[in-house]
């Protein structure tokens, strides 16, 4: 019996197609020694970790928004290795500037910006673990679209096939482990409010996703 024909019987077309390749565009933000070596030196200031190299094991993936209106604005924003002046709220920390790997824009368009195990600073207490998805837009008046949601959708079970992701969380979510045992940061009192991606986007990336049995995000420390 030909291949195709067993497939038919055995599993039904759907289930014998292979999967929808990913597009993927490369676009990447400057990482030059003075990148490489910030991102050294915030993993050992803020994480305890002396590496090498500036490079992660994923374990969870996080869900953002830029909240500029355009892609070319987005990738500004992260594109040189030290932050921008008008970031004075986080520059004491490091110098280094904020990043992801991967940024979508309002057409559903994925661009990598940085290979997904090199560290991106994104997400306080877990940027060693952790894989950031920004989305171009996140304002009243600019809303993440559709395009976007399905283009997460893939690109959460691109990367959840392909490493061993634990947790897919939005970065409102971020606090939620500050007593978990992937919490690195050492400043109590470092913390940033956030509300990206939104509660409902986050929910419908969720759903769609739920064949990969992520762990829940832990409860909310009430005391803190």
């Amino acid at each position: 019996m030909k291949q195709g024909l067993l497939c038919m019987v055995l599993f039904g077309l759907v289930s014998c197609r292979p999967s929808t390749a990913i597009d993927i565009v490369d676009k990447p933000i400057v990482f030059d020694e003075t990148r490489k070596q910030l991102t050294l030196e915030y993993l050992e200031q803020r994480y305890g970790l002396e590496q090498e190299t500036p490079t992660i094991t994923p374990k969870m993936i996080v869900l953002h928004w830029t909240v500029f209106p355009t892609l070319k604005a987005s990738f500004e924003a992260f594109e040189q290795p030290t932050l921008p002046n008008w970031r004075p709220d986080i520059e004491s920390v490091s110098g280094l500037n904020v990043s992801a790997q991967f940024l979508v824009d309002q057409d559903g368009t994925i661009y990598r910006l940085l290979p997904e195990t090199t560290m991106a600073r994104h997400v306080i207490g877990l940027n060693h673990c952790a894989i950031g998805i920004e989305n171009v837009g996140g304002t009243n008046d600019m809303p993440l679209t559709q395009a976007q949601l399905e283009s997460n959708i893939r690109l959460v079970q691109y990367l959840a096939s392909k490493y061993p992701i634990d947790y897919l969380i939005g970065h409102y979510e971020y606090t939620h482990f500050e007593h978990h045992d992937l919490w690195l940061e050492k400043d109590a009192g470092y913390r940033t409010k956030k509300t990206d991606p939104g509660k409902e986007f986050l929910t419908k990336v969720r759903t769609a996703t739920k064949s990969f049995n992520f762990k829940p995000v832990p409860e909310q420390n009430k005391s803190l």
